[in-house]
């Protein structure tokens, strides 16, 4: 009984409370007066923040600040993240098209954007960003709006302005490669060449496959006979080539020039001929991994490989290779000697379809260069089984336009010919170069000779003696995922002065490697032309002593780019110009 007669008062309690809120005024929170400009001085605080001091990116909690990728803030703060990241972290395919639209895809996902517009699409459903995209002339550089994105391909995107963070937290596993990929249905492949009875398999491939890097916003055909005829290697053009080759052709900025301005096949070649574009990356991948070499191909682009073909040119009778479905797939011991581009795949082609079957299904899709008569008008289909295709793959991964610096100091025309070391993974490597003017040290680029290498990269302001390379001034620090040629951007450019001698440092560590270092050198008959008499490089395992790499017979990998410098005015010329 005595518990009733406790609720009924409870109950009263509470009725007469009611009845009380009931008559009162009803309060709202209301804006401060300040508040929209204090929300205005807040996002200006936060946006030039973010200006002086890049924001870390992190993926699921891990940093990715070894990898040198940019954020923007925008005054609404929105963020953008380069295009790059997406491409080589969530694995995504982004196509830039010469009207100005781009494409992302991930697995089955597509996502339009509009040059300057808030509308897009995604898997055809219209939607309206917060901002567009961005395209940094100067840098050559996508900038896409991931937080209006990002949930679309199964990542949530937290930012954390008080830490200065962006984290992509995966909230949707999902596989980013679809089962089926063919780059002539994307318009990322150039028409197909023939090459004819010389042997330049290799450079078609290599072309072939650095053409298809800015596809399809810019289509440009390469000139082969540039290539074997202007490279350092000096060999016939019947004398066959490797990769390495076109590396050192490009990277030196020898090459590419246009097919139209230097057409293949008369025997001969046009000198004076300047590079129209500069390469900046070329990923090496050194053993097959086919889910690494499908994400290649993807994100960036074809790739150059090799493998055997027992047919020769023109005549394509051979017991691994089946004409009607122009499948080919080789199970035996014989070494790669034809080099071809690889631009897609399909992993239900049947194994059916292969005159000798292999075990599994699925090919890879080639591109050859012997004419459209040759295969699916000049393509074939390799076996996924097969034992040579993709043993090492290469992909020209950033390729930009020739004015982007004005200067390259070299003394590696011959590129990656060997490594040296000192029997541990980490070294020290220099070159000293002369500054013809006043200039900016813009850039550097050196090859990482395996996979997940880090880097740091200093600078000596003046050299006069090996000992002053111990007086090293930091500049920036990264990391490379695969081996190969990269060129590393400097934050803060260094200022060089005329005829004053000037010093160029890498601090390596490459994992499993015991010389790390690529150089130069005279190793065989190909390279025989070598010249170790144009360099002044330098080797120490702690950055403290110092080797002539010239006296061991080699040149050290290892290129300066620098832009004019600027001449700053005085008051008084400034008074007389306004005059």
């Amino acid at each position: 009984m005595k518990k009733w007669i406790l609720l009924l008062v409870l109950l009263g309690a509470l009725g007469g409370i009611m009845f009380w809120l009931s008559g009162q005024t009803q309060t709202r929170i209301e804006k401060n007066d300040n508040y929209t400009d204090s929300l205005a001085e807040f996002r200006k605080d936060t946006v030039e923040r973010t200006k002086e001091q890049e924001m870390e990116l992190l993926l699921n909690g891990i940093s990715l600040k070894n990898f040198g990728y940019r954020v923007r803030v925008t005054d609404n703060l929105q963020v953008l993240c380069q295009g790059r990241m997406l491409q080589d972290v969530m694995g995504c395919s982004i196509l830039r098209s010469a009207n100005g639209d781009v494409t992302i895809e991930r697995g089955t996902t597509t996502i339009l954007l509009r040059q300057g517009s808030v509308k897009a699409e995604i898997d055809g459903q219209k939607v309206t960003l917060a901002t567009p995209y961005q395209y940094d002339i100067n840098e050559q550089m996508l900038y896409l709006p991931v937080s209006s994105l990002m949930n679309a391909m199964g990542y949530r995107v937290m930012v954390s302005y008080a830490e200065n963070q962006v984290n992509f937290e995966e909230i949707t596993p999902t596989d980013p490669l679809p089962s089926r990929y063919d780059m002539r249905e994307k318009g990322r492949v150039t028409p197909v060449r023939d090459q004819g009875r010389y042997g330049t398999c290799w450079a078609f491939a290599s072309l072939g496959a650095l053409e298809t890097t800015l596809m399809p916003y810019e289509e440009n055909v390469y000139s082969t006979d540039h290539m074997t005829l202007n490279n350092s290697y000096r060999l016939d053009v019947s004398a066959g080539g490797e990769h390495t080759m076109s590396i050192a052709y490009l990277a030196a900025w020898q090459g590419p020039v246009y097919e139209e301005d230097d057409p293949y096949g008369d025997g001969k070649t046009v000198e004076g001929l300047s590079a129209v574009k500069h390469l900046e990356e070329a990923i090496v991948i050194g053993e097959r991994d086919d889910e690494i070499i499908k994400g290649a191909i993807y994100r960036y682009g074809g790739i150059e490989t090799s493998l055997y073909l027992e047919m020769e040119y023109i005549s394509y009778d051979s017991q691994y290779y089946n004409v009607e479905s122009a499948a080919y797939y080789y199970p035996g011991t014989r070494k790669p000697n034809h080099d071809v581009v690889v631009v897609g795949w399909d992993d239900d082609f049947p194994k059916e379809k292969f005159s000798i079957q292999p075990e599994h299904d699925g090919a890879y899709i080639c591109k050859n260069s012997w004419g459209e008569e040759f295969g699916d008008g000049g393509y074939f289909y390799v076996s996924y089984d097969d034992v040579n295709l993709c043993g090492q793959s290469i992909v020209y991964s950033r390729l930009e336009d020739a004015d982007n610096f004005q200067h390259i100091y070299q003394s590696d025309l011959l590129g990656w010919v060997g490594e040296l070391g000192f029997g541990k993974t980490e070294a020290f490597f220099a070159n000293c170069y002369v500054p013809e003017r006043d200039e900016s040290l813009e850039a550097v680029s050196f090859y990482a000779t395996g996979p997940r290498t880090t880097f740091s990269v200093y600078y000596v302001p003046e050299v006069n003696r090996p000992e002053d390379l111990a007086d090293m001034k930091f500049l920036v620090s990264g990391e490379t995922r695969y081996a190969g040629y990269y060129t590393v951007k400097l934050p803060e450019p260094p200022e060089l002065t005329e005829g004053q001698k000037y010093a160029v440092v890498i601090e390596i560590d490459t994992p499993g490697s015991k010389r790390p270092i690529a150089v130069e050198y005279a190793a065989d008959e190909r390279s025989a032309e070598a010249d170790i008499s144009d360099g002044e490089g330098y080797i120490s395992l702690y950055g403290k002593l110092w080797n002539s790499a010239e006296e061991a017979g080699c040149n050290i990998c290892l290129k300066a780019f620098t832009n004019d410098r600027k001449a700053v005015k005085g008051p008084e010329e400034e008074t007389e110009s306004e005059e």
